[in-house]
C-alpha cells in the first residue's frame, strides 16, 4: 500500500511540476511579447496616455494579474517583471475596471503624465470647483465615460442635498444644471427625488453626447440605479435603446428639460448666482456644469470649410447613400462614421488623418476600418492634410503630393475646443494634472472618501473573520480537548477513540466539512481568471475569503487527523497544504513588502544615493595613480549592473566572486603612491560593490518570491489530486478503520 501511495504522490508531484513550468513559460512569453510592444510604442511616441489612465504601484502589487482581463477594451495592460504594467497606453480610455479588480488597491487612476499634462478644472472630491458653489460633473471634469458621468451626477446631487439648507431663498432655485447629457440627467433625477428645486438647461436637445452618437452605435456602459426609476443601462447597449430608457426615466420622474436654452455666463457668489441664458436670467443657490469638454467643434483652418457641405457631426449614414464622402479625423467618432457609411455599399468613402497611425481609436474600430480598406470599400489617406475645399472637390496633401479628390460631403470629427473662456469668466480655475488623481491637491498622496470607506469596511471584515476563526477553533477544540491531549497509546484505550479518530464519525465528519471548506478556496482563482465573472462582487472580498479559508484549512484538517499522520497520502496532503498556505501568505503579505527595483522605496533610494556619492568620492583617489585604466576597470567591475538571475544563484556565486575581487585589489596596491591612498580606495570600492549587490538583491528577492506564487498554484493542484486520492482510499478501501 505504501508503494502505491508513493506512486500516487510521485504522479501528483510530476503533475504539479508540469503545471508550474507551463505557467512560468506562458508568463515569460507574455512578458517578452509585452516588452516588444512597449518598445515599439516608445519608438513611435505612443507610450504616453492621453487622458485618464491606470498607474500601478509595483511596491504594492502582489502579481495577482486579475486586472489584465478586466478591461473591456482588451489587453490594455500587460506583464513586466511579474507585475502589471500599462502596455497600450494610447488605447486606454480610463474605464477603471482594472483598479476595481486589483485585490490590494495597487492601481490608481490618474490624469496626465509628467511628459504630457492635462488641463482640467480644479475640483475637490465632491466635484466642487475653485469657485465655491459651482460643481462640475462628467466629461468636463475629466471623466468621459457614460457610467462615470452618471455616477458623478448622482454623487453631486447627494452632496448638494446635504449642504443646501432646507427651504427656498426667495425666487432662487436650489440648483441650475447646465447640460442635459447623462451627467446632467442623473443629477436632475436625484435632485428631484430629494425634493430639491432645479432647472435643467440644454442648448440643443436633451441627450448630449448620447444624442449625437451615430445611429445603431453600440455603447459599452454599466447599469446604474436612478432614484425614482431603477436600473438604467447595461454592459452593451445601442444608442437608440439607451435614449429610449432615458426617455422613460424622464417621463416617470417628470424631469423637465429646458431645450434650446443656451447659458452665456454665470455671475454672483455661492448661494446667490445669476445664470445668464438666451431666454433670461435665472437665480440659483448652486450651479452644476455638465456640458462636456469639447465646447465648440474644432475647425480645420483651411479655405472653403465654411461651405454647407462641411459638417461637424454625424448621426445617420443613410443620408450619404450614393455620395462621395470624406471623413476627417482619427478618433472613434471619425472611424465609426466612415465605417457606417462604407458599409452602405453605395457611397465612395475616404478617411483623412494627419497621423501615420490611428492610435487614438479602439482596436475593434481600427480592425473593422482596415478590413473595409483592404476590401476596397474605403480609402485610407494616412498621413494626410486637408489643404483646400471647393464645391466639387477637396485638395489633400498625401505622400508628398497634392491629391484632388472629387467630393460631395465632408464630415469633420477632430474634437472641439474646451470652454476655457466660459469657465474663466465664471471664476473657475484650471489646473494641469501630471499623473495625479482627480480631486487630489498638488503633490499630496490622495485618498478619496470612497477609499476611506472601503478600508473601514475591510477592517470590519477582517475582524469578523478573526472572530469567526477563533469560534471555529474553540468549538473543535472543546469537543475533543480531553482526547487530543492523550498520548497515542492511551487514545486507543479511550472510549472517545471510536468517535474522534480520523476515520470515526466525528473525525470523518470534520474531514468532509474541511474538504468542502478547502475546495471553496478555488473560488477566488476562478473568479480572478474568468473574464465573464469580472465585476462579480468586490475582488478584495474574494481575496479576503481566500486568505481566511487558506489560513483556517490546516487548522481544521489537524482536528480531522486528530493531530496525527499515519500514512503517506495523509502526510503528503498535510505537507502540500502547509506549503500552499505558506506560499500563499508569502504572495499576499511578504511579496508586497519587498520593494521593486523600479519602485519608490525610501530605503532603496537611500542605498542608490549612497552608491552615487561613493562613486564620486572614488574619482579623486585615482588621481596620480599609475596605470589608471587598470584601476578604472576595477571600479567599473564594482559598479556594473548585477546580471539578472535567480537570487539563490546570485547568493551562491557571491562568496567566490567576492574572493576574486579582493585578490584583484591586492594586485593593484603597488599602483598607489601611498598606503593610505590605497586603503581609502580599497574601502570605497568594496563599499560600492556591496551597495551594488544590495540594490540587485531587492530585485532578485522579488523575483524569487514571485516564483513562489507559481509554486503556490502548482501545489494547489497537487493538493487537490492527493486529497482526492486520500478521500477515495478512505471511503472505498477502508484505510485507517482499524
Amino acid at each position: 500500500m505504501d508503494l502505491v501511495s508513493g506512486a500516487i504522490a510521485a504522479t501528483a508531484v510530476l503533475l504539479a511540476v508540469t503545471i508550474g513550468l507551463t505557467h512560468l513559460v506562458t508568463r515569460r512569453r507574455r512578458q517578452d511579447r509585452d516588452a516588444v510592444v512597449i518598445q515599439e510604442k516608445v519608438e513611435k511616441n505612443l507610450h504616453i496616455p492621453r487622458s485618464l489612465h491606470p498607474v500601478i504601484d509595483t511596491d504594492i502589487c502582489i502579481g495577482s494579474l486579475s486586472c489584465l482581463k478586466a478591461c473591456p477594451e482588451g489587453d490594455i495592460l500587460g506583464i513586466q517583471r511579474g507585475t502589471a504594467t500599462l502596455v497600450h497606453a494610447d488605447h486606454c480610455i480610463g474605464h477603471g475596471r482594472c483598479a476595481a479588480e486589483c485585490p490590494v488597491q495597487a492601481i490608481r487612476l490618474v490624469m496626465g503624465t509628467h511628459e504630457r499634462g492635462v488641463d482640467l478644472p480644479e475640483l475637490d472630491e465632491f466635484f466642487e470647483s475653485s469657485k465655491p458653489g459651482i460643481h462640475i460633473v462628467g466629461e468636463l471634469g475629466g471623466m468621459g465615460l457614460l457610467r462615470n458621468a452618471v455616477r458623478q451626477g448622482l454623487q453631486a446631487a447627494k452632496r448638494l442635498d446635504q449642504v443646501l439648507p432646507k427651504g427656498r431663498g426667495g425666487d432662487a432655485v436650489d440648483v441650475v444644471i447646465v447640460g442635459a447629457g447623462a451627467a446632467g440627467l442623473a443629477t436632475a433625477c436625484a435632485l428631484h427625488e430629494a425634493g430639491r428645486s432645479y432647472r435643467l438647461l440644454e442648448q440643443g436637445t436633451w441627450g448630449g453626447t448620447m444624442y449625437h452618437y451615430p445611429r445603431r452605435k453600440i455603447v459599452m456602459t454599466e447599469p446604474a440605479t436612478i432614484p425614482g426609476f431603477g436600473k438604467i443601462g447595461k454592459k452593451i447597449i445601442s444608442k437608440e435603446e439607451l435614449l429610449e430608457t432615458w426617455a422613460k426615466a424622464i417621463e416617470k420622474i417628470q424631469v423637465k428639460v429646458e431645450e434650446n436654452n443656451q447659458v452665456n455666463g454665470i455671475e454672483g457668489e455661492d448661494g446667490a448666482f445669476q445664470v445668464h441664458t438666451s431666454k433670461g436670467i435665472i437665480s440659483s443657490r448652486k450651479v452644476v456644469l455638465a456640458i462636456g469638454r469639447r465646447g465648440t467643434p474644432r475647425k480645420m483652418g483651411v479655405p472653403g470649410e465654411e461651405l454647407q457641405k462641411v459638417t461637424y457631426g454625424f448621426t445617420d449614414a443613410e443620408q450619404y447613400a450614393g455620395r462621395r464622402v470624406l471623413v476627417v479625423g482619427g478618433g472613434d467618432s471619425a472611424l465609426e462614421a466612415a465605417i457606417q457609411i462604407a458599409e452602405l455599399g453605395s457611397a465612395e468613402v475616404a478617411l483623412s488623418y494627419r497621423g501615420a497611425e490611428l492610435s487614438r481609436a479602439r482596436e475593434a474600430n481600427r480592425n473593422k476600418l482596415t478590413a473595409l480598406a483592404e476590401g476596397g470599400q474605403l480609402t485610407l489617406l494616412l498621413p494626410s492634410q486637408i489643404k483646400y475645399v471647393t464645391e466639387t472637390e477637396v485638395r489633400i496633401e498625401w505622400e508628398g503630393r497634392e491629391l484632388r479628390l472629387p467630393n460631395d460631403d465632408i464630415i469633420v470629427n477632430i474634437g472641439g475646443d474646451p470652454p476655457d473662456g466660459f469657465l474663466k469668466k465664471a471664476g473657475v480655475e484650471m489646473r494641469r494634472y501630471k499623473g495625479e488623481q482627480l480631486g487630489a491637491k498638488t503633490g499630496e498622496d490622495y485618498v478619496s472618501e470612497v477609499e476611506v470607506k472601503k478600508r473601514r469596511r475591510l477592517r470590519r471584515t477582517l475582524a469578523l473573520y478573526a472572530c469567526l476563526g477563533a469560534v471555529i477553533v474553540a468549538y473543535l477544540a472543546s469537543r475533543g480537548w480531553d482526547y487530543y491531549q492523550l498520548p497515542t497509546v492511551s487514545r486507543l484505550r479511550s472510549p472517545m477513540h471510536r468517535a474522534f479518530k480520523s476515520a470515526g464519525p466525528w473525525g470523518h465528519g470534520v474531514g468532509i466539512v474541511a474538504t468542502a471548506f478547502m475546495l471553496s478556496n478555488f473560488l477566488y482563482p476562478v473568479r480572478k481568471r474568468t473574464r465573464a465573472l469580472t465585476g462579480l462582487g468586490d475582488i478584495r472580498d474574494w481575496l479576503n475569503f481566500h486568505v481566511f479559508v487558506g489560513f483556517m484549512s490546516p487548522l481544521v484538517i489537524a482536528f480531522h487527523a486528530a493531530f496525527q499522520s499515519k500514512n503517506v497520502l495523509a502526510t503528503a496532503t498535510a505537507g502540500a497544504l502547509g506549503i500552499v498556505v505558506g506560499t500563499g501568505l508569502i504572495g499576499r503579505f511578504i511579496y508586497g513588502l519587498v520593494p521593486s527595483v523600479d519602485g519608490h522605496s525610501e530605503e532603496l533610494e537611500l542605498i542608490a544615493g549612497r552608491f552615487e556619492r561613493l562613486r564620486a568620492q572614488v574619482e579623486p583617489l585615482l588621481a596620480g595613480a599609475r596605470e589608471r585604466s587598470r584601476l578604472e576597470k576595477l571600479v567599473a567591475s564594482a559598479t556594473a549592473e548585477v546580471p539578472r538571475s535567480s537570487l539563490i544563484v546570485a547568493l551562491l556565486r557571491e562568496p567566490a566572486s567576492g574572493i576574486r575581487f579582493r585578490l584583484r585589489l591586492v594586485r593593484v596596491r603597488f599602483l598607489f603612491t601611498s598606503p593610505s591612498q590605497y586603503a581609502r580606495f580599497r574601502i570605497s570600492v568594496l563599499r560600492l560593490r556591496r551597495l551594488r549587490f544590495q540594490i540587485a538583491f531587492y530585485g532578485g528577492l522579488r523575483n524569487l518570491l514571485r516564483n513562489w506564487r507559481v509554486m503556490h498554484a502548482s501545489l494547489a493542484v497537487f493538493l487537490v489530486f492527493v486529497m482526492t486520492v486520500h478521500i477515495g482510499v478512505s471511503l472505498f478501501l477502508g484505510y485507517g478503520l482499524k
